[in-house]
């Protein structure tokens, strides 16, 4: 139970791919405005993460890296997968949950070219984890998503009620405040480990 522990909380804060990584910052910029935006495409990235990386690391150990070597097909099947998995999410959530679906617009679809998803999929099978702990690094990269735009949602909408200097408003104050949330995140570097150790 503690490695569970240590492998989800390890991937979620102190190796976060959107504030430590610097992966799937475009959706992170832009549906953090609102938190119900932030926590739909949040949930939707999660549910992509996990079925992902339970789709692509059988197809990368038992046919790409099968008797004849297909590795170097990798990220396109990777990404064949990833976008018929965004088009199943964006479908589903079209016919049950309308509201999201038209709040997220074309966020959603850019899950596909979200470079998280990629990242995970592909870190999982380079850092040579089994498939037990490729789906839970996926679970926590995905609750650390979770986090990361939860968080960032909070502190846009105090930016937004703040008044900044004229040439600070926008996009300027918007990544300034994603640069310290960052900068906070990498406080967390070696605690979990010492925190289990």
């Amino acid at each position: 139970m503690k490695a569970v522990l240590v492998t989800i909380l390890t991937a979620a804060i102190t190796n976060n791919y959107v504030l430590v990584k610097f992966l799937g910052i475009c959706p992170f910029l832009g549906v953090s405005k609102k938190l119900d935006q932030a926590t739909g495409m949040s949930l939707a990235v999660i549910f992509v993460q996990l079925l992902a990386t339970a789709v692509t690391w059988p197809i990368y150990h038992y046919l790409l890296a099968g008797r004849i070597d297909f590795t170097y097909m990798e990220t396109v099947v990777f990404i064949l997968v990833i976008a018929a998995l965004v088009q199943l999410v964006e479908i589903v959530l079209k016919r049950y949950i309308p509201a999201l679906h038209a709040s997220l617009g074309v966020y959603l679809p850019l899950i596909t070219t979200n470079c998280a998803v990629l990242g995970v999929t592909v870190n999982n099978i380079r850092d040579g984890l089994g498939f037990a702990d490729s789906m839970l690094t996926s679970l926590g990269c995905g609750l650390g998503f979770f986090l990361a735009m939860v968080l960032f949602s909070g502190v846009r909408s105090r930016v937004a009620v703040a008044k900044p200097p004229k040439s600070f408003e926008g996009l300027p104050i918007t990544l300034i405040s994603a640069a310290i949330v960052s900068l906070s995140f990498f406080g967390f570097a070696g605690i979990i480990t010492n925190l289990f150790g």
